[in-house]
């Protein structure tokens, strides 16, 4: 058991979490962060002394213009385990290891067992396609230890740590020199193919940046160059000017279902101040962000009483930078667009990439302002 840090991390926020680092039996590390000082009481266990065999490749898709990945070792991960078996809590039988260990703190962060992108990918053979390895890498970010809970159940100290491990994987993995991009993100409910209900996300962090990543540089850039603002501002100041379809603001930050949303009731978290990156917001932004995240989950699983599905993506701006023209911000797409009724993608969404939406932005706010959250 290697122990690296076990003091206060080393952040930009003046209120840093704790963070002790550690490395498990089958090599992967593994990070603990707490409010509190963090206290661990058994072995730092992994499911199996020995590591995954990982190759992962990548291809290029030419019409496309973009990196597809390949991870055949990912057909053996783990899928909907029985709760005696669940490989997110932190082990109760030395017989059967998890990957978390007994102890006292609020996160865990881990390299994923089955990636689909590692750092250390082997150059494959030749092969179609413009064939190359999968360098990147894929992190598993346990929210709680509690296997029943939910993203929203955290404190608001402790959703405003989420934030700052966040900020910290992105910097740790900038300070790398090969990542150019990091995307965090949550699958939640068995409809949009989660295999482990523990609550949790994945980082994936890329050499490269991804199509979605560049198409907002890009556009961002345009509007800067255009107008001289920072996009976020511009769409911040006109979102509050009209009202319509702001759900919650807390000052320093707001949740509003975008004049463009693609899912019925996708909704953004957005700070007030354009900033590129987590790590640039201050302890009072960074607060106020939680916050309202929290508000805006309480909201979709309040909306038609059931636990929204939905998938929850963090968008940060590309290590190469700086770029603050980047509008750091969370998307939340909710799977269900009526009480019982899926969000499906079909054909002009997957043949075309444009989007069909059954309800206006505006009413989907409403709908949404209008719940009752002593409801949840």
């Amino acid at each position: 058991m290697a122990v690296m840090t076990s003091t206060a991390a080393s952040q930009t926020h003046q209120q840093a979490p704790y963070q002790q680092d550690f490395t498990k039996p089958d090599g992967r590390p593994l990070t603990l962060y707490g409010l509190q000082p963090i206290v661990v009481t058994s072995e730092i266990p992994s499911p199996s002394p020995d590591p995954v065999d990982a190759r992962p490749v990548m291809r290029w898709h030419p019409l496309r213009g973009e990196w597809v990945m390949y991870a055949a070792h990912r057909l053996g991960r783990t899928f909907l385990p029985p709760p005696e078996y669940n490989p997110l809590a932190p082990t109760s039988d030395p017989e059967h290891p998890t990957e978390l260990p007994r102890g006292e703190y609020d996160l865990a962060v881990f390299a994923n067992r089955f990636p689909s992108l590692t750092l250390n990918a082997p150059k494959p053979p030749p092969g179609p396609a413009d064939t190359r390895a999968g360098v990147g890498a894929c992190e598993v970010v346990v929210f709680s230890q509690n296997a029943d809970g939910r993203l929203s159940d955290l404190s608001d100290a402790q959703m405003s740590l989420l934030l700052s491990v966040w900020a910290d994987r992105t910097s740790r993995f900038a300070a790398g020199g090969v990542i150019k991009s990091v995307l965090a993100f949550e699958n939640r409910g068995v409809e949009v193919g989660v295999t482990l209900h523990h609550p949790h996300g994945q980082i994936y962090a890329y050499d490269h940046l991804p199509p979605v990543a560049t198409r907002m540089l890009e556009m961002a850039q345009k509007h800067q160059a255009e107008t001289g603002n920072a996009w976020i501002a511009d769409f911040v100041a006109a979102e509050r000017e009209a009202g319509e379809r702001i759900v919650h603001d807390e000052g320093a930050a707001l949740s509003i279902v975008p004049p463009f949303a693609r899912y019925t009731y996708e909704t953004w978290i957005l700070p007030a101040r354009p900033v590129g990156l987590l790590s640039e917001l201050t302890d009072d932004e960074r607060d106020a962000f939680a916050r309202t995240l929290k508000d805006a989950l309480l909201r979709l699983d309040a909306l038609f009483g059931v636990r929204m599905p939905y998938l929850m993506t963090v968008h940060q701006s590309p290590l190469d930078g700086p770029h603050p023209e980047f509008p750091m911000h969370i998307e939340l797409y909710p799977y269900l667009r009526a009480a019982g009724r899926m969000k499906y993608l079909a054909g002009t969404e997957q043949g075309a990439g444009e989007f069909a939406n059954d309800k206006f932005p505006e009413v989907a706010a409403a709908e949404l302002r209008a719940v009752n959250l002593e409801d949840v």
